[in-house]
């Protein structure tokens, strides 16, 4: 029997997370009152169902009987029922945009802010996140990005390793990305700029690539970046980070930096088992900039 406890922020992802789960397989129950959760596991647990794997939805809309939980899980612990507990969570700006998006109000918030009804889920559900087995921030997640970590942990029983690592192409002359936690310059590679056959093109056409990888300094580049970044990712995770921003810029965002990240990107997404994306913020500034 594998019974997973699915909770986490409002506008997490939770019921997407729910709906997936169900696709693989698992018998889902959304919102139950916390006290049937006994019960119900009871029942889950007696050997009479032919269900093998439950997911259970649990969210902040508890209200008041919420606070029972607590007692509620030691209670199946000592009964010998075996559980997991994944967390949905998400940045509290993405929160907030995202229910700006829908027109939906938080369940806390009544006719005050959102902001202030996120403050108050994030105390109430505390004790949850400090128990939780896996907690998965869906700030950068696309959904099926999402539905390939569900996958990973809940279907093919794979280690859960919780960092969602970004690969970040940009021009300096647009300004460093203000959320990047390791930038790198290669401005030092010849620019195919400064080449007419090559002005137009762009890091994600061969022939770009190909010049700016026909030189040695590019290699020995791609080499040691990607051993440093693998080097430090565990020690990232050790230290409970889930997200990591790697920048890579050049002048305009457009040659030099995309080629290099598209070749650190696929190193990455070759050797680890982590989420690995790629983003080129600038590529088509320059078109844009010459337009106006």
């Amino acid at each position: 029997m594998r019974f997973v406890i699915v909770t986490g922020m409002s506008g997490a992802g939770r019921g997407t997370s729910l709906r997936m789960l169900e696709d693989m397989g698992y018998f889902c129950v959304d919102n139950l009152p916390v006290s049937l959760i006994g019960k119900f596991s009871e029942l889950v647990y007696s050997g009479t169902s032919e269900i093998n794997k439950v997911a259970l939805g649990i969210d902040i809309r508890n209200g008041k009987a919420l606070s029972e939980l607590q007692t509620i899980l030691e209670e199946l612990t000592i009964a010998g029922y075996t559980f997991e507990i994944l967390f949905l969570d998400a940045q509290d700006d993405v929160l907030i945009k995202r229910y700006k998006e829908t027109r939906r109000n938080h369940p806390l918030a009544g006719d005050g802010r959102i902001a202030e009804g996120i403050e108050e889920e994030r105390k109430r559900l505390v004790f949850l996140k400090k128990q939780a087995d896996y907690i998965i921030d869906t700030s950068s997640l696309l959904t099926r990005e999402l539905k390939i970590e569900l996958e990973k942990i809940f279907v093919q029983n794979r280690e859960f390793k919780n960092l969602v690592i970004t690969v970040l192409s940009f021009g300096f002359k647009f300004g460093i990305p203000n959320d990047s936690d390791l930038v790198f310059d290669v401005r030092f590679l010849p620019n195919p700029y400064y080449y007419e056959e090559l002005r137009k093109l762009n890091g994600n056409d061969r022939e770009v690539q190909d010049f700016v990888m026909g030189f040695e300094a590019a290699h020995r580049f791609l080499d040691k970046l990607t051993d440093m970044i693998r080097f430090l990712i565990p020690n990232y995770v050790q230290e409970g980070k889930n997200q990591l921003v790697v920048a890579i810029g050049c002048t305009g965002g457009k040659h030099r930096s995309v080629t290099l990240a598209n070749k650190v990107y696929g190193k990455l997404k070759e050797h680890t088992d982590y989420v690995v994306r790629i983003e080129h913020r600038d590529i088509e500034k320059d078109a844009i900039v010459k337009a106006h």
